[in-house]
């Protein structure tokens, strides 16, 4: 009996997919690039002498030269940092007129002839350019043929590196980082110091290994510039030109040197020079909502030190507070939006509102024009007696929670609670303790040393909505705060946060999709679509009255537009819908009917009901201990009837099945429009 053949492992990394063959067309060309690209290095280090490599590099011309190279490549580094980091922040920020060209202006220097390039600092910084004689008289500072010359060399042609690789990182970098961190109080330089700079250190890092690489191997602009004058411009790469003259064989050891560093940059990179945004993540956790005990290491989130914002803003809780203080302070809020979304805001100290409507109806514009943050609406905004309108997002008193959370990734769930009151100037000791005090109450007190990559959604979640409350605003923006709960966890936050919202004296908005959200957080609801308030009013009313299909589908109705026209409703989709009180004649309504009111039947129904219509069964869905049934027809919108399932069972429905259904006159709801 021949015993079963057993498979060798196979390494993850050299699967291959069936049939995915290289193209021979594509491989050989590609082998030669290597090849191309390869046999000049194996040329260098097959003309090393190596016997003679020490003797070659300790020699005191190459030894000068190496010191005058590291001299110049640091300080055109450290020069490219001082201008490059800004012009990044502002081509991947900032949108001007012009912004093409100054992005080409960058790139020059990559693309031009180093001696061209030398040239053109002749003329623009020499004795005889446009900027030199200004320089020489003024400051007495003459660049050409001086170190300082090879360092404004090295910088034109090396800084392009470190702004391209900059700018890709930085335009990768989620905006709701920085945004965020501004509604919690923080400066714009305080954001760019704590937020921006921590997230896009790879790219940064990356950015000025290669401009360093590059600066330490410049050539032609240097010799054209600052000349090569031995212990003054005479760097590394002009020693090996002096010495491919003289000392063939110095020069190869020389280049090997070189050859050996740049290798050495490009290897610790590992492709990460392209801008790849990020940091690396912390290891990640199995943990459930409820979340285990701690294992993390300690704290090693930064917050940095931070003046105090004199905005006005609510002053921090007092030192020793055990629990989150309330507010005492009370602002209302009076706001007139314009813009996408059009509306006027008046809501009293302690209100709560709940904003509902579809995608794109403009509830996130509305939030971010509160905040100041975007072109598309803008609002006058008054909190309590203060004007805000002009003011930045940091000082305008309004925290926001986003519907990602945007928890700072570089800093620990403890941290990120603290942001808010550091960025108000509250110490650090302070901070950390009220924060903790705000994980406690939301339940993941136990997590604070967690950085948000070990965290799972819903924690996360809970910590971003800690943040915003820890930071005591005077308004509260909430974009979905607790879509990524689970149910159980959901009820507890919501009852929680309601709580809270019980004791805020300021204002609160929510955007929604939860109708339990709505109802049970908020004192009125405001409902959006197309940027334009379609209703306002205490969530008791909008239930019983909506007046958006969209809301009224999201309390589970059936909506439909139309128009009165004698007994009944002329239907916007088409259809004729009989209703117990019409309306004048052109008025437009919406009619509200309630899934239970719909009947489903086998057979035509005879009797009573005067709105019946064919239709097929397309869904079924459970809805706790019934069963919703949506039907298509031709001679109506679609309707949800709501049946048990025991009838479903008895009349046999599935996906499919043609039926008829049913609705009573009397059953039927209007709402003028």
């Amino acid at each position: 009996m021949r015993s079963p053949r057993t498979l060798a492992p196979v390494r993850a990394g050299r699967l291959r997919a069936p049939g995915a063959r290289t193209p021979v067309v594509l491989a050989v060309p590609a082998l030669v690039a290597v090849a191309f690209l390869l046999l000049p290095l194996l040329g260098i280090l097959a003309r090393t002498t190596w016997r003679d490599l020490g003797t070659h590099l300790t020699s005191p011309g190459v030894l000068e030269a190496l010191r005058l190279s590291l001299l110049v490549s640091f300080s055109a580094l450290g020069l490219a940092l001082l201008l490059g980091v800004p012009l990044a922040w502002l081509l991947a920020r900032v949108d001007f007129r012009g912004k093409a060209l100054v992005r080409s202006l960058v790139l020059l220097p990559m693309v031009l002839p180093p001696t061209v390039g030398g040239v053109a600092l002749l003329l623009g910084f020499g004795r005889r350019g446009l900027l030199g004689p200004w320089l020489e008289d003024t400051f007495g500072i003459v660049l050409p043929f001086h170190t300082s010359g090879a360092v404004v060399a090295a910088t034109f042609v090396a800084m392009p590196f470190l702004v391209i690789s900059l700018e890709g990182t930085l335009a990768g970098l989620r905006p709701s980082y920085e945004e965020t961190a501004a509604s919690l109080g923080a400066s714009p330089v305080r954001v760019f110091r704590t937020v921006t700079l921590p997230l896009v250190a790879p790219g940064l890092a990356a950015g000025a290994a290669l401009t360093w690489a590059r600066a330490l191997g410049e050539f032609g602009a240097t010799i054209t510039f600052a000349g090569n004058l031995p212990g003054t411009t005479q760097t590394l790469p002009l020693q090996v030109y002096l010495l491919l003259q003289d000392s063939p064989e110095a020069a190869t050891s020389v280049s090997l040197l070189l050859l050996v560093i740049a290798m050495a940059v490009l290897v610790c990179l590992r492709g990460r020079w392209t801008g790849a945004t990020g940091y690396r993540a912390a290891r990640p956790v199995r943990a459930a909502d409820a979340g285990g005990p701690d294992n993390s290491g300690p704290d090693d989130g930064n917050l940095g030190d931070c003046g105090t914002d004199d905005a006005g803003l609510p002053a921090p809780p007092a030192a020793g507070t055990e629990e989150p203080a309330s507010h005492t302070e009370r602002w209302g809020l009076h706001a007139e939006v314009a813009g996408f979304t059009e509306l006027t805001l008046d809501a009293g100290p302690g209100t709560t509102l709940a904003v509902v409507g579809p995608n794109g109806a403009g509830k996130t514009t509305l939030l971010r024009a509160l905040l100041g943050l975007t072109p598309r609406a803008r609002a006058a905004l008054r909190l309590g007696d203060t004007d805000v309108s002009a003011l930045p997002p940091h000082r305008r008193g309004v925290a926001w929670v986003p519907q990602d959370g945007a928890l700072f990734p570089h800093l620990t769930a403890l941290n990120n609670t603290a942001y808010g009151l550091r960025a108000h100037g509250v110490s650090r000791a302070h901070a950390r303790h009220t924060a903790q005090q705000w994980l406690d109450r939301l339940g993941v007190g136990h997590l604070a040393h967690r950085k948000p990559a070990q965290l799972s959604g819903g924690q996360a979640q809970r910590v971003a909505l800690a943040r915003a409350l820890a930071a005591r605003p005077r308004l509260l923006l909430l974009d979905e705060p607790l879509a990524a709960l689970d149910q159980t966890t959901r009820a507890r936050v919501r009852h929680t946060l309601r709580g809270h919202l019980a004791d805020f004296g300021g204002v609160c908005l929510i955007v929604t999709h939860d109708p339990v959200e709505a109802v049970s957080l908020a004192d009125r609801v405001l409902v959006l679509d197309g940027g334009r308030a379609l209703q306002e009013a205490p969530p008791a009313e909008v239930t019983r009255h909506p007046r958006s299909p969209w809301v009224a589908r999201m309390l589970g109705r059936n909506a439909w537009p139309g128009t009165a026209a004698g007994e009944a409703l002329a239907l916007a989709d088409g259809g004729r819908l009989v209703v117990a009180d019409p309306l004048p004649d052109g008025v437009r309504a919406l009619a509200i009917i309630a899934p239970e009111a719909v009947s489903v039947h086998l057979d035509r129904p005879t009797g009573s009901p005067r709105n019946v219509w064919p239709g097929i069964i397309r869904e079924i869905t459970s809805a706790g201990s019934r069963l919703r049934v949506l039907i298509t027809s031709s001679e109506a919108p679609d309707l949800v009837a709501e049946i048990t399932p025991s009838a479903a069972l008895e009349l046999g429905l599935a996906d499919g099945v043609s039926v008829w259904t049913s609705v009573k006159a009397t059953e039927v709801s209007l709402v003028t429009l």
